[in-house]
């Protein structure tokens, strides 16, 4: 952010609005790249739990989905069974849909193997990093927002599939993308769009 700048006064994509919280997951976090495997885990699961909603309404219950789920420690999720789905489906604090949590404690298990044959989650994601050539030359809003999948996201989505991961179609695996920096869609007059283009150019990609 400009120093010094007004905050409600900058130029940012339309779809942060004007929710304090969701602006400052726009500006602090969405689309800032990120290799850490826990947050690459917990980002995927909640793009799961989505489906069919708004991010918004993920993100207001994203403090309680950290508190039952260990903090997406891959791990300690991975380990959670029947009793804890039955817990869960009781807890107003997240979306209490068995197929989802099952999901994520499924999901845990399917990234302690790519953990194993590529050395974090995050050298498997980053494999999947759109490439410049395939980016949309004009990237207005009105381009954007109907960019729904993307060759990249149809290709993790069928390898994570096939590897057994679930809740991950290729809209999911695109809006994922987006938000953990693997491709760059702030709009051209938002003010983050500098900043995250500057944070992917000097990332060390994981290997």
């Amino acid at each position: 952010m400009p120093e010094n700048a007004d905050p409600s006064s900058l130029p940012r994509c339309p779809w942060a609005g004007d929710d304090a919280l969701y602006r400052h997951y726009h500006d602090r976090e969405w689309g800032r790249p990120v290799t850490s495997d826990t947050r690459l885990f917990e980002k995927i699961c909640l793009e799961g739990f989505q489906s069919g909603l708004s991010w918004i309404t993920i993100l207001r219950k994203r403090e309680r989905f950290r508190e039952v789920f260990h903090g997406f420690d891959i791990p300690a999720v991975a380990a959670m069974g029947e009793a804890d789905i039955e817990g869960l489906l009781g807890d107003p604090g997240i979306i209490r849909h068995r197929g989802k949590i099952a999901a994520t404690i499924n999901n845990a298990a399917r990234a302690i193997e790519l953990q194993r044959e590529f050395g974090s989650l995050a050298a498997y994601v980053w494999r999947f990093e759109t490439r410049p050539e395939h980016r949309p030359a004009d990237l207005s809003w009105e381009n954007l927002r109907r960019l729904a999948q993307t060759e990249a996201s149809e290709r993790l989505s069928r390898d994570l599939r096939k590897r057994g991961f679930r809740f991950v179609g290729p809209t999911t695996c695109y809006a994922f993308m987006q938000a953990m920096g693997l491709v760059n869609d702030h709009v051209e007059d938002c003010f983050c769009r500098a900043e995250v283009e500057a944070e992917r150019l000097a990332l060390v990609r994981p290997v």
